[in-house]
Order: C-alpha cells, then sequence, then structure tokens
C-alpha cells in the first residue's frame, strides 16, 4: 500500500465507534476506505447512523499520524488489511475479523500452518517444560506456534519454537509499541527478530483486562488447532479452546495430576471430546499430518531421570508425578523429617523435585 491506502485504512480503523463489525459492514456496503471518506455525509448517515457518520468525516485523528510515524520506523514493521492478498484468510471464519493488523517480524509466517499452545499464566516447571518441548518439536515439523506472551505456558511455547524456521506467532493484547507484561520485552524482542509480533489494537493500547479474551479470538482462528498444556477451571485459555472448537479447529490437551488445579481445565476440555495428548506425533496425527520421525529421547517428558539409582531412584519412586506432602512421603519411605528434606532439597537443586505451595513436592520429567 501507498501511504495515502494506509492512511485512509488508518482512519477507518481509529475512528471512534468503528469496531470490525461496523467497519465490515462499511467496506461491503461502499468499498475501499478511500470511497468511504469521500461519501457524503446522508449516504454516509443511512448506513451507520448520522452520529458515526459525523465521527466518521472529522479531521484525521492525530493517531493515524503516529501509526504511520511508526510504521517508518523499522522495515519489519507493516500493517495487513483486508483488501492485501496475505491478509490470513483463516481470521475470515471470525465474524468480527479485524480490519487491519499491525505487524512487526517475519509477514511470512502468516501463510504458514500454525498450531496454538496456550496455557496458565501460573504454570508449574513441568507445564513449561512440556510446552517448550512440545513447541520445538512441532516448530521443527513446519507448524508455525501461536501464542499469547502471557507468563508461563505461552512463554513457554513461543521459547521453544525460537531457532526453528515454522518459528512463532506472537498475538498481543496491547498496541505494537507495549509489551505486557513487561517482564516479556526481551522475549518480545527476539519474536520481533525471528517470527511475528501481530495485534489488531491501535499503538498506545495498555494490556486492558478485557483485551485478551478478544486477542485469544485472533490465536484460535489463526491456528489449525490448540493444544492446552495446563489450565485452571476458570483460564483463559478455555476461551482460545472454546472458539477453536467455535470455529472447527482441533482442540487438544495435556492431561495431569488429579491434584493439581492447573490442570483442571484441561480434564475438563478432555471430557467435552478434546484429543488427549501424551506426545507431538498424537498432535500431528490429529491434525491429519504425515508421521514424523519420534522425539529425541526424553522429548515432551518421555525421558527417565539421570539420577535415578541407589537412594534417590527409592525416593523418586516414592515421589510419584503426583504433588506429594512431605508428611505423607515420609510415611512412604520411612525416613525421618529432617533426612527426607535435606534429599528433596538435594534433588531440587538438580532440578529433579519441584517445591510447590503448601509444603508439597512433585517429581520433574526430564528433557
Amino acid at each position: 500500500m501507498d501511504e495515502a491506502e494506509q492512511r485512509a485504512w488508518l482512519r477507518l480503523a481509529l475512528t471512534e465507534g468503528v469496531g470490525p463489525r461496523t467497519a465490515g459492514a462499511l467496506l461491503a456496503a461502499f468499498g475501499l476506505p478511500g470511497r468511504i471518506f469521500d461519501t457524503d455525509h446522508a449516504e454516509l448517515a443511512r448506513a451507520v447512523g448520522a452520529a458515526l457518520a459525523t465521527k466518521l468525516l472529522a479531521p484525521e485523528p492525530a493517531a493515524v499520524s503516529r501509526a504511520l510515524a511508526w510504521l517508518a520506523g523499522g522495515v519489519d514493521r507493516s500493517l495487513v488489511t483486508l483488501a492485501d492478498r496475505d491478509y490470513p484468510a483463516a481470521l475470515l471464519d471470525l465474524a468480527d475479523a479485524p480490519p487491519l493488523l499491525y505487524l512487526q517480524g517475519r509477514r511470512a509466517l502468516l501463510g504458514r500452518p500454525a498450531l496454538a499452545i496456550v496455557g496458565s499464566r501460573s504454570a508449574t516447571r513441568q507445564g513449561e517444560a512440556n510446552a517448550e518441548a512440545f513447541a520445538a518439536h512441532l516448530a521443527g515439523c513446519g507448524l508455525t506456534i501461536v501464542s499469547g506472551l502471557a507468563r508461563g505456558i505461552d512463554s513457554a511455547a513461543h521459547r521453544g519454537a525460537l531457532g526453528s524456521d515454522a518459528a512463532t506467532i506472537a498475538v498481543l493484547g496491547t498496541g505494537a509499541d507495549r509489551v505486557y507484561p513487561s517482564s516479556n520485552r526481551a522475549l518480545a524482542a527476539r519474536i520481533a527478530q525471528q517470527g511475528l509480533l501481530l495485534t489488531e489494537y491501535p499503538l498506545g493500547m495498555p494490556g486492558h483486562e478485557h483485551n485478551f479474551p478478544r486477542r485469544n479470538r485472533l490465536i484460535a482462528a489463526l491456528s489449525r488447532g490448540v493444544l492446552v498444556v495446563e489450565a485452571a477451571t476458570h483460564s483463559g485459555s478455555l476461551i482460545t479452546a472454546t472458539v477453536a472448537a467455535e470455529l472447527g479447529r482441533d482442540v487438544m490437551a495435556i492431561p495431569g495430576s488429579i491434584h493439581s488445579p492447573v490442570t483442571h481445565g484441561c480434564h475438563r476440555l478432555i471430557r467435552q471430546g478434546a484429543r488427549l495428548v501424551e506426545s507431538a506425533q498424537d498432535v500431528l496425527e490429529e491434525l491429519g499430518l504425515d508421521a514424523v520421525p519420534p522425539p529425541a529421547p526424553g522429548l515432551a517428558g518421555r525421558s527417565g531421570d539421570s539420577r535415578e539409582g541407589g537412594h534417590d531412584a527409592a525416593l523418586l519412586h516414592a515421589l510419584g508425578y503426583d504433588p506429594v506432602d512431605l508428611d505423607t512421603l515420609a510415611r512412604r519411605t520411612g525416613l525421618a523429617p529432617g533426612a527426607l528434606s535435606a534429599r528433596l532439597l538435594e534433588l531440587e537443586l538438580t532440578q529433579h523435585v519441584e517445591r510447590l505451595a503448601g509444603n508439597c513436592y512433585q517429581r520433574l520429567r526430564h528433557r
């Protein structure tokens, strides 16, 4: 697009009161944005009402110039609109497909087959390890990993996919000039270099709570399927899964301990018909993709522990893979509390055990 076209699309999207549905109706009625702004007030009013017609024909919002300045700030920055050939066709399955998206990074990833990996912000260490391992393997198989740049599972999925050619798309709940949470600033910079940052929100938009459920519909629509790694009963990840199911996308979930609140949402999805996933190959089969060589030993939580010998093996066996409180573990092992705590501390330092809230411990699987 030349600057005049960019300016017209931005003006449409940034006019107060024009959301995706209204923008779609205007484009259907009048054609490209330039024609909308060449239409007289009376004709516009017949389509959208007098008040909105007045706003549309008001002077161009200052935000348009700010957006154009942002676009000029880097060759990796661009807009994709409904009129562009590389606008993601999958988004057209949404009743409220955004009229334009702000992009930073590898625009070509919009045309790649994609899988969403989402889950809890308050993930366990094992959950993050699973997300990272699945993402690494599946991105290596050519699937671009889509997630939301949140803490926990989202961040782990992005990290796992970075370094592969398929890489990762981060769908933001903020403007393209913001990073939320701020702790993910370095990760966002890596994604902008190797993958793609994408948002429908205008520059300067902070991370308002209500932005993220809307963001989740884009994650679902962009992807051939959604894999939920860990999710509590009321997790936002379940919104993504619900939208995916409504759009006819595949929904998958990794099961976990019945004692862990961050797996209850996954179990609910499985009861509702989501595919139970234990390996990356399960995901590929669900998506109807060709079989690939199995992952390297230990990928996605299928390896043994390097310290499974002697006393450590007995203690790890007593732990199992569910969270266990100290008193229960003492009864299982017959160890005195002091000796047991010392052994658990050593295993925690070597990342074979994770300490959880409530004086509980959980064994970790290793890649």
